[in-house]
Formats: structure tokens, C-alpha cells, sequence
């Protein structure tokens, strides 16, 4: 429920802030609260990946994506995602999370973030994501980026996040019934 919280003040400032192109690096304020601590009193691991969530709202929504998305009745899912963490959030710390989406294959987008205090960095992240549509079926990546008016190709993905995300098709889900045979 602390989350609704967020997301709905989010939606309310994102509409108050600058206007970003889908491709311009959105810096989203945030604070931790009494909720986001763990029991050694930092930032639980789990909720930085929740913030990175709403880092991503905010870009969509400042861009004029998230409008469009809903009139196609597309939605974005996260299908791979990674982090690194360097230093700890404590109660009260004011920090940003800094979003860019760095490249794009055929069916995925790829979106880097980093929590940022102080002007040094706390924790990166490399998200993949792709968009699905609500009567079913996936949403190109070339569809996505006509919708978002982006002509030009992807970015050239740094060799690690493509060797990333290559691997992870290696990592197939079975059926409870398949692992007990």
C-alpha cells in the first residue's frame, strides 16, 4: 500500500516536471522511508527494484509515452533484470534514480539506472523489458519506437549486457511435474 502512495505522488509531480524525450535521462527524486528499511536499518535489496519501477513510470509518463501506451491498450513488462549495489540508503537519505534506455533488439528494450546520492552513484541496474498488448500477443520493439516517434537505430548495447541478456536464454522454466520426475 506504501507504494500506491508513491506511485500516485509520482503521477502527481511527474505532470508538474520537464517534458523528456523517450531517449533523454530522467532523474526521479525519491527519499527512503521508515517502510523501505530492512532490518539492519538500510534500504531493503527488494525495494530498490520496486523504485526502479516507478523511475520508469516517470519517464514514460514525462515523455508522453505512457498516454500513448494506454490508447494502444500496451503495457510494458520486465522480462530480465540485474543490480549492483555499492553503498547503503539510510533512513532519510534524499537520492535520485537516474533512467536511460541504452539500446534495443528485436523484441526488447534495455534501460539503465542508477540510484544516485550525493552525486555519487549507490546502485546500478540494467533492465529488460518488453511491451505487450492487452488482447494479447507482444509488441515490437520497431512498433514501440514508431509509437514513440523514434527513427534512428539502437545504440550499439554495451558487449556485457548483450552477452546478459543472450545467456539468460539458457534459463528455461519447467513444470513442478517435470522437476519431481
Amino acid at each position: 500500500m506504501s507504494l500506491l502512495f508513491r506511485l500516485l505522488l509520482l503521477i502527481f509531480t511527474s505532470r508538474r516536471r520537464s517534458r523528456l524525450n523517450v531517449l533523454d535521462t530522467c532523474i526521479t527524486p525519491f527519499r527512503v522511508w521508515l517502510n523501505d528499511l530492512d532490518v539492519l536499518l538500510h534500504m531493503n535489496n527488494g525495494r530498490y527494484l520496486t523504485i526502479l519501477d516507478l523511475a520508469r513510470v516517470d519517464l514514460m509518463m514525462r515523455s508522453g509515452l505512457w498516454r500513448q501506451l494506454n490508447a494502444q491498450r500496451w503495457y510494458p513488462v520486465v522480462t530480465l533484470e540485474t543490480i549492483r549495489f555499492h553503498r547503503s540508503l539510510e533512513l532519510g537519505n534524499r537520492y535520485d534514480v537516474r533512467s536511460r534506455v541504452i539500446g534495443w533488439d528485436e523484441k526488447h528494450i534495455f534501460i539503465e539506472q542508477g540510484f544516485v546520492r550525493d552525486e555519487v552513484e549507490v546502485a546500478r541496474a540494467v533492465v529488460r523489458a518488453r511491451f505487450l498488448k492487452r488482447s494479447g500477443g507482444i509488441v515490437t520493439t520497431a512498433e514501440m519506437m514508431q509509437l514513440a516517434g523514434v527513427t534512428q537505430a539502437s545504440p550499439t548495447l554495451p558487449e556485457w549486457v548483450a552477452r546478459w541478456s543472450d545467456a539468460e536464454g539458457g534459463m528455461e522454466f519447467q513444470s513442478a511435474a517435470s522437476q519431481r520426475a
